[in-house]
């Protein structure tokens, strides 16, 4: 009961905001929308202590049951969605944006966390999809209708390619999914993983891995099928940029896991070169573009294509540690993530624009509690020891360094190479932000001063803060807690 309530509260509430209840005020709306995240969240802390799940019968004739669970690989995600539903829904206090009815906005929110969570506890491939899918439309909503209204185009254009993407890429899944189901004969990843997908024959398996891994790969996103995030990002409101990096990004790495890595070992090992050598680029190109990018939104999006170019990375190597690496990266970075994306979207509503090119007062003067916050968020992006971001990055390279012994060994150590000097160039793009943003010299005399962060904010970016030192300094806590499940996959054959 307490696993369905977890999934059945936000997508109920969410759905009556966005259709019944879209002529709620502002106010009470907020009250709704934050109370259901509050309670979302209580849930999913009691799943997590109860163990608690379900299964039951859903197409018989099919062989699928409808059956949700979590395990060491699941249990940090639905937390960090749960937690992050709230300090979104939590933000509206904050920032409540223009383009449509209050309630349909923090619905949106509502249906992309409650679709997240189910994504997060299927146990069904074809669950799995359908909640893959249900974070479809909301998001679109978000981006489309509620993104920035300077420009009304650009926000159709990045509304219309985040569907068409993200469509295209679900439709090669679900021909994997299909294919994976007709040969094996269940839908249960746990068999599947247990040892009914690794029976297929070679050839089936290549074809299933290359599927799967092609339509997951526009999720993550992996060089060349990013080109969709950066555009989204730009115009999505802050919350929806926050649940979009810290959320959705990590449904198609943990796809990548459950699906092709988990049940179709053999075939994903024949395709992890090509996803190695793709991730790597994805690390310097984002590193590259960020050195650039005069749109700070826009880099920060950039810098996430980089950021899951480690994960993807770490993932292909093969090994236990690789596997390990990619879960806590996939953490991590929604953490840095969610913190950038909200002391951004925060100068943006301050500034007008977030253009690195306009001469703006020096964060450290004039906001001297955001520009610490900036400076935590950047420091961890750029994978400073004893903060959230340096451990899966350090983790990734020590994995391509050493990989599974199927693998190339030259390739993947000139893929760490390579990687290593992504997390060199991404330290220099942050130092470059620092010194415009933070320490900048170019006081624009028409601005005197950028207001510092306060009530709902400050609260939300301080749990941002305190889950990026926490990560860092405590590492195991999260390692600990998918050590047993790694093992149980060992990060393929």
């Amino acid at each position: 009961m307490v696993m369905s309530l977890l999934l059945a509260l936000p997508g109920a509430v969410g759905l009556w905001l966005v259709t019944g209840g879209r002529g709620l005020p502002v106010r009470p709306a907020r009250w709704v929308a934050a109370a259901t995240a509050a309670a979302t969240l209580v849930l999913a802390v009691v799943v997590v202590a109860l163990g608690s799940s379900v299964d039951r019968p859903w197409l018989p004739e099919l062989g699928m049951r409808w059956s949700f669970g979590l395990d060491g690989i699941s249990v940090p995600l639905v937390l960090l969605t749960a937690t992050i539903g709230l300090l979104v829904a939590a933000h509206a206090w904050a920032e409540m944006p223009t383009g449509g009815s209050p309630a349909t906005f923090l619905g949106c929110l509502l249906l992309v966390e409650a679709g997240a969570l189910a994504t997060f506890a299927a146990r069904d491939a074809v669950l799995f999809f359908v909640a893959f899918e249900v974070v479809l439309v909301p998001m679109w909503l978000l981006v489309g209708r509620y993104g920035d209204d300077h420009d009304p185009r650009a926000r159709a254009d990045a509304a219309h390619r985040f569907v068409l993407y993200t469509a295209v890429g679900s439709t090669t899944m679900l021909l994997g999914i299909l294919l994976l189901l007709a040969r094996a004969g269940t839908s249960d990843l746990r068999a599947l993983a247990d040892g009914a997908g690794g029976a297929l024959g070679g050839g089936t398996q290549l074809a299933v891995a290359a599927l799967l891994v092609l339509g997951l790969a526009v999720k993550v996103p992996v060089f060349p099928f990013h080109t969709w995030l950066p555009p989204a990002h730009t115009t999505a409101p802050t919350a929806g940029s926050v649940l979009l990096a810290a959320v959705l990004l990590k449904m198609g790495t943990y796809g990548l896991v459950r699906l092709p890595v988990a049940t179709v070992p053999d075939g994903f090992t024949r395709l992890a070169p090509v996803l190695a050598v793709a991730g790597t680029v994805g690390i310097v190109w984002g590193a590259l573009v960020c050195l650039v990018e005069r749109d700070l939104k826009r880099l920060i999006a950039y810098s996430s294509v980089a950021h899951m170019g480690f994960v993807v990375l770490a993932l292909a190597s093969g090994s236990e540690t690789g596997l390990q690496a990619a879960l806590y990266a996939n953490v991590a970075h929604g953490a840095v993530s969610a913190l950038l994306f909200v002391v951004v979207g925060g100068l943006k509503q301050r500034w007008g624009s977030v253009d690195l090119t306009v001469p703006r007062p020096a964060l450290r003067e004039t906001s001297p509690r955001l520009g610490f916050v900036l400076l935590l968020g950047l420091a961890a992006s750029l994978g400073l020891p004893g903060l959230a971001g340096f451990w899966g990055e350090f983790l990734a390279v020590y994995a391509a360094w050493d990989p599974a012994p199927e693998r190339s060994r030259a390739l993947f150590v000139a893929c760490a190479v390579a990687a290593a000097v992504g997390a060199a160039l991404a330290a220099a793009y942050a130092l470059r932000v620092a010194g415009i943003v933070w320490a900048g010299d170019r006081p624009d005399p028409e601005v005197a001063t950028t207001p510092d962060t306060s009530g709902v904010e400050r609260v939300v970016l301080g749990v941002l803060a305190v889950a990026v030192v926490g990560l860092g300094v405590a590492p195991m806590v999260l390692l600990g807690t998918t050590a047993d499940a790694v093992a149980r996959i060992g990060g393929g054959p």
